[in-house]
């Protein structure tokens, strides 16, 4: 059974720091691109963060300088290090786990964690 599970969200002030942690179990994690994605309230999921089986990272736009990805294959671990927050950034933030199959997508999600932004 894979699962995928998220953790260190809360409540932080502007210009706060927080690092979101996604352990997974389940899936041989190094063959896997992991993810983090948001979705605020009224508002489509996006795409946060991203890093390769290799390592290669990329950001959305609105978080480049602010977020970093990182994993660990040793521990099953993505992590999600966010500093200088916005209230913008308030969203549940997912894990996610992707392999791209000859003819086949195959997508894992975590069960979400809150974050929110806020004086």
């Amino acid at each position: 059974q894979v699962q995928l599970v998220e953790s260190g969200g809360g409540l932080v002030q502007p210009g706060g720091s927080l690092r979101l942690s996604c352990v997974a179990s389940g899936i041989i994690f190094s063959s896997y691109a992991m993810g983090w994605y948001r979705q605020a309230p009224g508002k489509q999921r996006e795409l946060v963060a991203a890093a390769t089986r290799g390592g290669v990272t990329n950001y959305a736009d609105s978080v480049k300088g602010r977020f970093t990805i990182s994993r660990d294959n040793a521990k099953n671990t993505v992590y999600l290090q966010m500093n200088s927050l916005k209230p913008e950034d308030t969203a549940v933030y997912y894990c996610n786990a992707r392999l791209e199959l000859v003819n086949q997508l195959v997508n894992y999600w975590g069960q979400g964690t809150q974050v929110t932004v806020s004086s």
